[in-house]
Protein backbone atom coordinates (compact mmCIF):
# COMPACT_ATOMS: atom_id res chain seq x y z
CA UNK A 1 0.00 0.00 0.00
CA UNK A 2 2.79 2.15 0.76
CA UNK A 3 4.80 1.78 -2.32
CA UNK A 4 1.32 2.27 -4.52
CA UNK A 5 0.98 5.40 -2.62
CA UNK A 6 4.00 6.68 -3.02
CA UNK A 7 3.51 5.50 -7.17
CA UNK A 8 0.31 7.60 -7.45
CA UNK A 9 1.66 11.08 -5.64
CA UNK A 10 4.75 10.81 -8.16
CA UNK A 11 2.05 11.66 -11.20
CA UNK A 12 1.24 14.94 -10.57
CA UNK A 13 -2.37 15.34 -11.33
CA UNK A 14 -3.00 18.63 -10.51
CA UNK A 15 -6.84 19.97 -10.90
CA UNK A 16 -6.53 22.72 -12.23
CA UNK A 17 -5.83 22.10 -15.22
CA UNK A 18 -6.46 18.57 -15.00
CA UNK A 19 -2.85 16.89 -15.68
CA UNK A 20 -1.69 13.62 -15.57
CA UNK A 21 -5.31 11.62 -15.58
CA UNK A 22 -4.26 9.09 -18.54
CA UNK A 23 -0.98 8.13 -16.77
CA UNK A 24 -3.42 7.88 -13.27
CA UNK A 25 -5.62 6.00 -14.74
CA UNK A 26 -2.80 3.35 -16.32
CA UNK A 27 -1.37 3.10 -12.97
CA UNK A 28 -5.05 2.03 -11.48
CA UNK A 29 -5.67 0.03 -14.22
CA UNK A 30 -1.86 -1.89 -14.06
CA UNK A 31 -2.16 -2.50 -10.40
CA UNK A 32 -5.72 -3.58 -10.43
CA UNK A 33 -4.95 -6.12 -12.87
CA UNK A 34 -1.72 -7.59 -11.54
CA UNK A 35 -4.05 -7.94 -8.11
CA UNK A 36 -6.24 -10.17 -10.43
CA UNK A 37 -9.50 -7.67 -10.66
CA UNK A 38 -9.98 -9.05 -13.76
CA UNK A 39 -13.46 -7.02 -14.22
CA UNK A 40 -11.51 -3.55 -14.83
CA UNK A 41 -12.72 -1.43 -17.31
CA UNK A 42 -12.53 2.34 -17.87
CA UNK A 43 -15.57 4.63 -18.18
CA UNK A 44 -14.13 8.27 -19.58
CA UNK A 45 -11.60 9.55 -17.00
CA UNK A 46 -13.20 6.78 -14.55
CA UNK A 47 -11.83 2.98 -13.18
CA UNK A 48 -14.47 0.71 -11.82
CA UNK A 49 -13.54 -2.44 -11.07
CA UNK A 50 -15.77 -5.76 -9.10
CA UNK A 51 -14.99 -8.33 -7.31
CA UNK A 52 -17.42 -10.79 -5.92
CA UNK A 53 -20.87 -12.11 -7.61
CA UNK A 54 -24.35 -10.63 -7.50
CA UNK A 55 -25.90 -7.31 -7.63
CA UNK A 56 -25.91 -6.14 -3.92
CA UNK A 57 -23.04 -4.05 -4.37
CA UNK A 58 -20.66 -1.93 -1.49
CA UNK A 59 -19.01 0.51 -3.06
CA UNK A 60 -15.62 2.14 -2.05
CA UNK A 61 -15.19 5.45 -4.43
CA UNK A 62 -12.37 7.93 -4.37
CA UNK A 63 -10.61 10.68 -6.57
CA UNK A 64 -7.34 10.28 -8.04
CA UNK A 65 -7.14 14.44 -8.96
CA UNK A 66 -5.56 16.81 -5.91
CA UNK A 67 -5.04 20.47 -5.71
CA UNK A 68 -2.12 22.22 -7.44
CA UNK A 69 1.37 21.94 -5.14
CA UNK A 70 2.90 24.57 -3.75
CA UNK A 71 6.39 23.03 -4.92
CA UNK A 72 7.41 20.66 -7.52
CA UNK A 73 8.88 18.99 -4.87
CA UNK A 74 5.52 17.76 -3.22
CA UNK A 75 5.29 15.15 -6.42
CA UNK A 76 8.28 13.80 -5.32
CA UNK A 77 7.43 11.82 -2.51
CA UNK A 78 9.28 10.85 0.67
CA UNK A 79 8.93 8.67 3.88
CA UNK A 80 10.18 10.94 7.22
CA UNK A 81 9.72 8.77 10.45
CA UNK A 82 6.04 7.24 10.79
CA UNK A 83 4.63 9.75 7.50
CA UNK A 84 4.88 9.63 4.27
CA UNK A 85 4.59 13.63 2.63
CA UNK A 86 3.64 14.83 -0.66
CA UNK A 87 0.73 16.32 -2.38
CA UNK A 88 -1.93 13.56 -2.63
CA UNK A 89 -0.52 11.67 0.41
CA UNK A 90 -3.57 12.45 2.44
CA UNK A 91 -6.41 13.74 0.14
CA UNK A 92 -6.67 10.82 -1.07
CA UNK A 93 -4.35 8.88 -2.72
CA UNK A 94 -3.66 6.91 0.01
CA UNK A 95 -7.40 6.31 0.62
CA UNK A 96 -7.29 4.68 -3.13
CA UNK A 97 -4.32 2.08 -1.76
CA UNK A 98 -6.16 1.36 1.36
CA UNK A 99 -9.80 0.82 -0.40
CA UNK A 100 -7.90 -1.50 -3.02
CA UNK A 101 -6.53 -3.75 -0.88
CA UNK A 102 -9.31 -3.78 1.37
CA UNK A 103 -11.50 -5.18 -1.60
CA UNK A 104 -8.08 -7.87 -1.99
CA UNK A 105 -8.49 -9.00 1.31
CA UNK A 106 -12.58 -9.19 0.94
CA UNK A 107 -11.87 -11.23 -1.73
CA UNK A 108 -9.24 -13.59 -1.02
CA UNK A 109 -10.79 -14.24 2.17
CA UNK A 110 -13.82 -15.57 0.61
CA UNK A 111 -16.10 -12.71 2.78
CA UNK A 112 -17.95 -11.93 -0.48
CA UNK A 113 -20.52 -14.11 -0.64
CA UNK A 114 -23.99 -12.28 -0.26
CA UNK A 115 -22.42 -9.41 -3.04
CA UNK A 116 -19.54 -7.58 -4.54
CA UNK A 117 -17.33 -4.58 -3.87
CA UNK A 118 -17.39 -1.92 -6.53
CA UNK A 119 -13.96 -0.05 -7.04
CA UNK A 120 -14.52 3.27 -8.32
CA UNK A 121 -11.53 5.65 -8.84
CA UNK A 122 -12.53 9.44 -10.62
CA UNK A 123 -10.96 12.69 -11.56
CA UNK A 124 -12.37 16.21 -11.28
CA UNK A 125 -13.33 15.93 -7.12
CA UNK A 126 -11.41 18.83 -6.43
CA UNK A 127 -12.83 21.20 -8.76
CA UNK A 128 -16.74 19.76 -9.30
CA UNK A 129 -16.01 19.06 -12.79
CA UNK A 130 -18.02 17.06 -15.32
CA UNK A 131 -14.89 14.28 -15.66
CA UNK A 132 -15.66 12.12 -12.73
CA UNK A 133 -18.56 11.12 -10.67
CA UNK A 134 -20.90 13.71 -12.59
CA UNK A 135 -19.60 11.71 -15.88
CA UNK A 136 -20.78 8.63 -14.28
CA UNK A 137 -24.00 9.29 -12.73
CA UNK A 138 -24.98 11.01 -16.48
CA UNK A 139 -24.60 8.08 -17.73
CA UNK A 140 -26.25 5.75 -15.69
CA UNK A 141 -23.10 3.93 -14.05
CA UNK A 142 -22.82 5.62 -10.62
CA UNK A 143 -24.02 3.52 -7.86
CA UNK A 144 -25.80 0.79 -9.53
CA UNK A 145 -27.22 -2.06 -7.40
CA UNK A 146 -25.59 -0.16 -3.96
CA UNK A 147 -26.27 -0.89 -0.46
CA UNK A 148 -23.88 1.18 0.15
CA UNK A 149 -20.45 3.95 -0.69
CA UNK A 150 -17.56 4.48 1.32
CA UNK A 151 -14.94 6.87 0.10
CA UNK A 152 -11.54 7.57 2.05
CA UNK A 153 -11.44 10.89 2.42
CA UNK A 154 -9.09 12.72 5.23
CA UNK A 155 -11.78 13.27 7.86
CA UNK A 156 -9.32 12.57 10.72
CA UNK A 157 -10.83 10.47 13.10
CA UNK A 158 -14.38 11.03 12.66
CA UNK A 159 -17.09 9.49 9.94
CA UNK A 160 -18.65 12.21 7.62
CA UNK A 161 -22.42 11.31 7.66
CA UNK A 162 -22.99 14.51 5.62
CA UNK A 163 -21.70 17.52 3.73
CA UNK A 164 -22.94 21.05 3.12
CA UNK A 165 -23.90 22.10 -0.31
CA UNK A 166 -22.03 24.86 -2.30
CA UNK A 167 -22.97 27.17 -4.68
CA UNK A 168 -20.15 29.54 -5.65
CA UNK A 169 -20.33 32.58 -7.86
CA UNK A 170 -17.98 35.31 -9.62
CA UNK A 171 -19.94 38.42 -10.26
CA UNK A 172 -18.94 41.36 -12.51
CA UNK A 173 -20.52 44.32 -12.18
CA UNK A 174 -19.89 46.46 -15.69
CA UNK A 175 -19.58 50.40 -15.79
CA UNK A 176 -18.14 53.30 -18.23
CA UNK A 177 -14.89 54.18 -17.56
CA UNK A 178 -13.83 58.35 -17.34
CA UNK A 179 -11.10 60.26 -15.77
CA UNK A 180 -12.13 61.57 -12.31
CA UNK A 181 -12.77 65.23 -13.29
CA UNK A 182 -15.00 64.08 -15.54
CA UNK A 183 -16.79 61.64 -13.88
CA UNK A 184 -20.16 62.55 -14.86
CA UNK A 185 -19.25 60.64 -17.45
CA UNK A 186 -18.66 57.50 -16.49
CA UNK A 187 -20.21 54.49 -14.79
CA UNK A 188 -18.73 53.63 -11.75
CA UNK A 189 -18.81 49.83 -11.19
CA UNK A 190 -17.44 49.62 -7.64
CA UNK A 191 -20.29 51.60 -6.63
CA UNK A 192 -22.28 49.62 -8.21
CA UNK A 193 -21.04 46.40 -6.80
CA UNK A 194 -21.31 47.84 -3.48
CA UNK A 195 -25.08 48.10 -3.88
CA UNK A 196 -25.25 44.55 -4.68
CA UNK A 197 -23.07 43.58 -2.25
CA UNK A 198 -25.33 45.42 0.45
CA UNK A 199 -28.21 43.33 -0.93
CA UNK A 200 -26.27 39.99 -0.25
CA UNK A 201 -25.46 41.28 3.67
CA UNK A 202 -28.98 41.09 4.32
CA UNK A 203 -29.49 37.77 3.07
CA UNK A 204 -26.13 36.78 4.43
CA UNK A 205 -27.53 37.68 8.30
CA UNK A 206 -30.86 36.01 7.69
CA UNK A 207 -29.02 32.23 6.21
CA UNK A 208 -26.32 32.74 8.89
CA UNK A 209 -28.49 32.71 11.40
CA UNK A 210 -29.54 28.84 10.17
CA UNK A 211 -27.77 25.86 12.33
CA UNK A 212 -27.42 22.26 11.30
CA UNK A 213 -29.31 19.42 13.26
CA UNK A 214 -26.08 16.95 11.90
CA UNK A 215 -22.82 17.03 14.53
CA UNK A 216 -20.20 19.40 13.57
CA UNK A 217 -17.80 21.75 16.09
CA UNK A 218 -17.47 24.12 17.50
CA UNK A 219 -20.41 25.45 18.02
CA UNK A 220 -19.96 28.35 15.38
CA UNK A 221 -19.98 26.04 12.55
CA UNK A 222 -23.28 25.15 12.78
CA UNK A 223 -24.26 28.14 11.03
CA UNK A 224 -25.48 28.34 7.26
CA UNK A 225 -22.91 30.08 5.26
CA UNK A 226 -22.49 33.28 2.89
CA UNK A 227 -19.06 34.67 2.24
CA UNK A 228 -18.09 37.88 -0.02
CA UNK A 229 -15.74 39.39 -1.65
CA UNK A 230 -12.63 35.25 -0.88
CA UNK A 231 -11.65 37.12 -4.41
CA UNK A 232 -12.22 40.55 -5.54
CA UNK A 233 -10.78 43.46 -8.04
CA UNK A 234 -11.28 46.07 -10.36
CA UNK A 235 -10.79 49.49 -11.74
CA UNK A 236 -7.61 50.58 -13.73
CA UNK A 237 -5.75 53.56 -11.63
CA UNK A 238 -7.06 55.49 -8.69
CA UNK A 239 -8.18 58.49 -10.89
CA UNK A 240 -9.87 56.45 -13.01
CA UNK A 241 -13.79 55.94 -13.26
CA UNK A 242 -13.76 51.80 -12.63
CA UNK A 243 -15.38 49.82 -15.36
CA UNK A 244 -15.79 47.01 -14.01
CA UNK A 245 -15.38 45.60 -10.18
CA UNK A 246 -15.51 41.74 -9.74
CA UNK A 247 -15.91 39.83 -6.87
CA UNK A 248 -16.53 36.24 -5.58
CA UNK A 249 -20.06 34.96 -2.93
CA UNK A 250 -19.54 31.58 -1.70
CA UNK A 251 -23.03 30.29 -0.31
CA UNK A 252 -22.59 26.98 1.48
CA UNK A 253 -26.19 25.33 2.37
CA UNK A 254 -26.87 22.96 5.26
CA UNK A 255 -28.40 19.57 4.36
CA UNK A 256 -31.68 20.82 5.75
CA UNK A 257 -32.26 23.76 3.31
CA UNK A 258 -33.61 23.33 0.21
CA UNK A 259 -30.79 23.72 -2.57
CA UNK A 260 -32.89 25.22 -5.48
CA UNK A 261 -35.04 27.64 -3.32
CA UNK A 262 -31.56 28.97 -1.79
CA UNK A 263 -30.66 29.23 -5.10
CA UNK A 264 -33.19 30.97 -6.58
CA UNK A 265 -32.88 33.54 -3.72
CA UNK A 266 -29.11 34.05 -4.09
CA UNK A 267 -29.56 34.67 -7.77
CA UNK A 268 -32.91 37.29 -7.15
CA UNK A 269 -30.48 39.25 -4.54
CA UNK A 270 -28.23 39.81 -7.96
CA UNK A 271 -30.55 41.46 -9.58
CA UNK A 272 -30.65 45.27 -8.88
CA UNK A 273 -32.08 48.52 -10.56
CA UNK A 274 -29.93 49.81 -12.87
CA UNK A 275 -26.96 47.79 -12.29
CA UNK A 276 -25.28 45.46 -15.31
CA UNK A 277 -23.37 42.36 -14.08
CA UNK A 278 -22.24 39.04 -15.56
CA UNK A 279 -22.79 35.78 -13.32
CA UNK A 280 -20.21 33.04 -13.81
CA UNK A 281 -21.16 29.86 -11.80
CA UNK A 282 -17.73 28.61 -10.55
CA UNK A 283 -19.29 25.27 -8.88
CA UNK A 284 -22.25 23.44 -7.44
CA UNK A 285 -22.91 20.88 -5.62
CA UNK A 286 -25.85 19.61 -3.28
CA UNK A 287 -25.71 19.28 0.60
CA UNK A 288 -26.60 15.64 1.54
CA UNK A 289 -26.94 13.77 4.49
CA UNK A 290 -27.29 10.14 6.42
CA UNK A 291 -28.19 9.20 9.61
CA UNK A 292 -25.83 8.10 12.33
CA UNK A 293 -28.60 4.82 12.59
CA UNK A 294 -27.84 3.78 8.81
CA UNK A 295 -26.84 0.10 8.73
CA UNK A 296 -24.32 1.17 6.77
CA UNK A 297 -22.79 4.18 8.60
CA UNK A 298 -23.38 1.52 12.07
CA UNK A 299 -21.11 -1.10 10.36
CA UNK A 300 -18.78 1.39 9.89
CA UNK A 301 -18.60 2.87 12.82
CA UNK A 302 -18.37 -0.85 14.63
CA UNK A 303 -15.32 -0.74 12.33
CA UNK A 304 -13.25 1.77 13.20
CA UNK A 305 -13.72 1.31 17.26
CA UNK A 306 -12.59 -2.49 16.47
CA UNK A 307 -9.52 -1.25 14.72
CA UNK A 308 -8.42 1.38 16.46
CA UNK A 309 -9.83 1.12 20.00
CA UNK A 310 -12.09 4.78 19.68
CA UNK A 311 -15.79 4.85 19.62
CA UNK A 312 -16.58 6.65 16.27
CA UNK A 313 -17.65 10.25 16.00
CA UNK A 314 -20.01 11.23 13.23
CA UNK A 315 -19.86 14.81 12.07
CA UNK A 316 -20.80 16.86 8.92
CA UNK A 317 -17.81 17.70 6.67
CA UNK A 318 -17.94 21.64 6.31
CA UNK A 319 -17.06 21.26 2.08
CA UNK A 320 -18.55 19.40 -0.53
CA UNK A 321 -18.12 15.50 -0.83
CA UNK A 322 -18.86 12.86 -3.42
CA UNK A 323 -21.30 11.32 -1.06
CA UNK A 324 -24.14 13.27 -2.21
CA UNK A 325 -24.22 12.02 -5.88
CA UNK A 326 -24.86 8.47 -4.17
CA UNK A 327 -27.03 10.40 -1.54
CA UNK A 328 -28.97 12.13 -4.06
CA UNK A 329 -30.29 7.96 -5.07
CA UNK A 330 -30.59 7.15 -1.53
CA UNK A 331 -27.73 5.16 -1.78
CA UNK A 332 -25.90 5.74 1.91
CA UNK A 333 -22.67 7.38 1.63
CA UNK A 334 -19.84 7.54 4.34
CA UNK A 335 -16.47 9.32 4.53
CA UNK A 336 -13.55 8.20 6.78
CA UNK A 337 -9.67 7.47 5.57
CA UNK A 338 -6.53 7.70 6.52
CA UNK A 339 -5.48 11.43 5.83
CA UNK A 340 -5.66 14.47 8.02
CA UNK A 341 -8.18 17.59 6.91
CA UNK A 342 -5.76 19.66 9.09
CA UNK A 343 -3.17 19.14 6.24
CA UNK A 344 -4.50 18.34 3.29
CA UNK A 345 -3.99 20.80 0.40
CA UNK A 346 -1.31 22.72 2.11
CA UNK A 347 2.58 22.60 1.70
CA UNK A 348 3.63 19.77 4.13
CA UNK A 349 0.74 17.16 3.15
CA UNK A 350 1.82 13.95 5.33
CA UNK A 351 -0.61 10.88 5.84
CA UNK A 352 0.71 8.58 8.94
CA UNK A 353 1.56 5.40 7.54
CA UNK A 354 0.21 3.43 10.26
CA UNK A 355 -3.16 5.28 9.41
CA UNK A 356 -3.36 3.76 5.75
CA UNK A 357 -3.57 0.24 7.23
CA UNK A 358 -5.82 0.93 9.51
CA UNK A 359 -8.60 2.02 6.58
CA UNK A 360 -7.78 -0.95 4.42
CA UNK A 361 -8.62 -3.19 8.05
CA UNK A 362 -11.65 -0.71 8.33
CA UNK A 363 -13.09 -1.00 5.16
CA UNK A 364 -12.67 -4.85 4.98
CA UNK A 365 -14.13 -5.72 8.35
CA UNK A 366 -17.17 -3.64 7.12
CA UNK A 367 -17.22 -5.19 3.78
CA UNK A 368 -16.94 -8.24 5.89
CA UNK A 369 -19.68 -7.54 7.68
CA UNK A 370 -22.28 -6.51 4.63
CA UNK A 371 -21.31 -8.84 2.31
CA UNK A 372 -20.14 -11.92 3.94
Amino acid sequence: MLELTHDLIAIPTENPPGNGYAQAVDLLCRTLRQLGFEDTRVEGDCVLSFAGDGERTLYFSGHYDVVPAHTPSQFMPVVRGANLFGRGSSDMKSGLAAMIYAAKALRDHGMLRNGRVGLVFVPDEETVGPRGSRYLADRGVLGKNAIGMLTPEPAGEVIWNANRGAITLNITVKGRSAHVGRQHEGVNAFEGMLRVAQALMGLKAEVEQRTTGFHISPEAARRSILMLGGRSGGGANFNTVPDTCSFTVDRRINPEEDFALEKRRLLAMLDQPGIDLDVEVLQEGRSSGVPESDPVGQALARSVERVTGHAARFEMCPGLLENRFYAERGIPAFAYGPGLLTVSHGPNEFVPIQRIAECAEIFALTGAELLG
